[in-house]
Parts: structure tokens; sequence; C-alpha cells
């Protein structure tokens, strides 16, 4: 740019389904991490590429943009005996993973500084769920994340003031913008992060279904396509899944209660049959990916045995103490995490098989219980949402409950019994069922 850049004429530019310069989204990012893009040119800039999009090559210029907006982390001086590996999700409803698979990882082998987010609209975040723990530090400074990096072997946290400072600001406008699901910006979000945090290998988690951010299969794929693509454009390895989220992947939707979840899987105590699958597959490709594994198989028997050892507990237990939560807090969860005032049942109102389930709406009725946020400053609710979700193909009868809801008061909790047996499609027959894996996208191999 020879002249003085004016950020509305790349708008402009954008809305008209041009292709913006490096140097244009160069001083995009710069503008959104110094301020200098007021919020109004910033969800105009989000909107213009949510109707035009952005060429590959645009995009993969516009993640570097915001991935150097802020610090780039280089663990080659932190003396770590392992490759430094992560699981990304595009985030869903019960989407829990991240807190098992992380330790589960790290008990393999792997070093997991693990960057994760907030909830964006209906989803929840990993970060939301963390923060039900009392004392737990989601934002360290750069030394304690390194200690306990390397004491633990996993650290999952928030990206921090100077981690791709552009990408915070946009990821907060995208979530009251309605520009959630924009596969460029996604891209963006989601990479700038991780490259910024210095891996060495990265598994995606490409969630597809009504519960989805992206709910069509071939959009997902798209999406899958994108990540991978601009990620091993950067040099970083990385393979995509696409899990289903046409319902919860977990029992539960709410911080406090996904999280005591995540911690009866940690400790081997019986968990949700697709739950385990999607997270062993995660898992085993990423150790794959890292060359902790020879194979998935090898993978997923090393993940298997990280868990019924309880080596995986351990190194949770040792990240959350050493964040500044409680050192017994596998031992007395009940002790720490909040409890909602009411918890009553939403029943079915009629004899059948759960068939289906509108994902969208159970994650709004977290939302609406305040388990999650309307805007980016509102406060949450830990210990509010659903628990004892049932699965598609469950037999019922009229009365049964469907969920058990969690709430502030009587009046909230009326409202989510509502909305969950709105949710719930009860069948004549039992539905056909297929695993949560969908398929998996590697990079392109390249012309020799």
């Amino acid at each position: 740019m020879k002249h003085r850049w004016l950020p509305q004429e790349s708008i402009r530019r954008k809305r008209h389904g041009g292709r913006l310069s490096r140097e244009e989204l160069t001083a995009i990012a710069r503008g959104l991490a110094d301020g200098s893009l007021s919020d109004a040119q910033a969800a105009a800039f989000a909107m213009a590429v949510s109707f035009r999009g952005m060429q590959p090559d645009e995009c993969a210029e516009f993640t570097w943009a915001m991935r150097d907006s802020g610090d780039v982390f280089d663990w080659r001086d932190a003396d770590l005996d392992g490759p430094v590996l992560d699981k990304h999700s595009t985030g869903g409803v019960g989407d829990l993973v991240s807190l098992p698979l992380g330790p589960m990882l790290a008990a393999c082998g792997a070093y997991v500084p693990m960057i994760s987010g907030r909830g964006l609209g209906h989803t929840g975040g990993t970060l939301d769920k963390l923060e039900s723990i009392p004392g737990y530090d989601v934002q360290p400074a750069r030394q304690r994340l390194r200690s306990v990096l390397a004491e633990a072997g996993v650290v999952i946290v928030g990206a921090g003031e100077r981690l791709a400072p552009a990408d915070q600001r946009l990821y907060a406008i995208r979530d009251v913008t309605a520009t959630v699901d924009c596969i460029p910006l996604i891209t963006a979000s989601i990479l700038s992060k991780k490259l910024a945090a210095g891996l060495q290998g990265l598994v995606l988690d490409v969630k597809t279904g009504n519960g989805a951010v992206m709910t069509e299969l071939a959009d997902s794929r798209a999406l899958a396509e994108s990540l991978v693509h601009v990620a091993v454009e950067a040099g970083l390895p990385a393979v995509a899944l696409i899990t289903d989220m046409s319902q919860p992947l977990a029992r539960s939707a709410g911080n406090a209660l996904e999280m005591h979840e995540s911690l009866r899987m940690l400790k081997g105590e019986a968990a949700d049959a697709r739950l385990v699958e999607v997270t062993l597959a995660l898992g085993a490709a990423l150790l794959v990916l890292g060359g902790l594994a020879a194979d998935e198989a090898s993978g997923r028997a090393q993940l298997q045995a990280a868990l019924a050892s309880g080596a995986a507990a351990e190194r949770f237990a040792r990240m959350v103490a050493g964040l500044g939560g409680p050192v017994d807090l596998l031992e007395r969860p009940s002790a720490y995490l909040q409890a909602a005032p009411v918890v009553t049942e939403a029943t079915a109102q009629r004899g059948g098989w759960v068939g289906a389930v509108d994902t969208r709406i159970l994650g709004l009725a977290v939302v609406a219980l305040g388990g999650g946020r309307s805007h980016p400053d509102a406060a949450v609710d830990a210990s509010v949402g659903l628990d004892q979700i049932l699965p598609l193909g469950v037999e019922v009868g009229a009365g049964d409950p469907l969920a058990r809801v969690h709430a502030a008061d009587a009046t909230a909790a009326a409202h989510a019994v509502e909305l969950v047996q709105a949710a719930f499609v009860i069948a004549g027959h039992a539905p056909a069922l297929h695993s949560p894996v969908i398929e998996r996208v590697d990079a392109p191999s390249r012309a020799v």
C-alpha cells in the first residue's frame, strides 16, 4: 500500500467480492489488535467475508497476519523430551473431549499446550468449563505456563492478551454478529492461535450435524479441508476428523456438569461410548502424527492404558494444582464444583424411541439457563445445564426422563424443560445408529 490505508476501502472491496492483499490483511489484523479498527469496521469486515469468502491463499495470509499480531511460542529451549501436540474442536454441545484427551496424550509422552476458547453461540467452551474449578488460572503468566507444561505435560489455558490478540477481538465480535459459521474466519481464528502456540502436530475435530456450527456435511468437509490446507501450508502437520454432532457428544451440557463427567472418565468410570470413540480416534491420529505410535491401533492401546492405569488422571491433577486449583479435585469434585439450587427432570410426553434430537436447541437451553453468553461480557453460571441426556435409540415411556435440568430458579427450570421436550423427537421405531467418526481429511499429496 503506497498511500494511507483506509479500512473502509478494504471492506468495500471485500464486500464486492475482491481479493485483499497481504498488506491489507496485515493492516486489518494490526487494527484489530491495537484498536485502531473500530468495532463497526471489524463487524463490517466479518460480514463482508461471510458473504464473499476468501481465496485459499488469502485465508492463509490473514491467518499468518493474525498469528503475528502477538507473541509466538518457541519450545526449542524448553528441554521437552517429546513432541508438542494439540487438538482443536470446532465446537458443539456436550463436547468435553479436550478435558480428558489432553492429559491422556501427556501420559503417552506428548506435551500439550492447549490454547482453548470460550463458548460461541449455542456451543460450549473449554475455558468456561475450566473456570468452574475454583482457583484455576486460565490466563497464567508465561513462566508459569511453561513450568506447568514441563511438569504435567499438559496445560489447558486461554490465549492470553499477547497470543493472537487480533483473533481475540474478532472472535468476540463474530459471536454477536451472526458471523460464527464463516469458513475463512473460522480457519484463521483457530489456526492463528494454534500456530502461535508453537505446535509440531495438530488434529482437528470438525463437527457436523444440527448441533455443530457447520450443520451440513459438505460445509464441514470444506472447513476441514481449509483447516488442514492452511495448517500444512504454514508448516504444521495436521489431520482432521469429521465427527457427528447430531446429538450431544456427552451425557451433560453445562460447565460444572461437563467437568464432573470428564473427571469420571479420567478416573476410569463408565463413559458414554460415543464420547470414548471420538476421544480415542482423535488421540490415536495425533499420536501417529507426532511419532509416538506406529499406527492408530497402537495409539488407541496407549490411550486406553493411560486411562486404565490412572496416569491420565494424575496428569490432569498435576495441571489443576499447578494452575492454582485444588489438589484433591479428582477425589472430592462435589466439594469444589458449584451445584445448581434447582434440579428437575424433563420428561417424555409419549412413549417410543429417541429418534432425533435438535442439539442446537439443547445448547440454547443451556445458554438460556445462564450457562452461556448472549453478549461477550456476560457472566456465566457454571452450575447450570443439563445432564443424564438420553442418546439416540433409547426406548422411553411417557413420563420417563429425557434429561435433568439444573437451574438457578424454578422459572428458568420450567423454561428449560419446555426447550428440552421440544428438542427431542420420540419416534415409533428405533433409528439407525452410526459411528460418531464420519471421515478423515488429510493434507493433499503434493505432485513430485
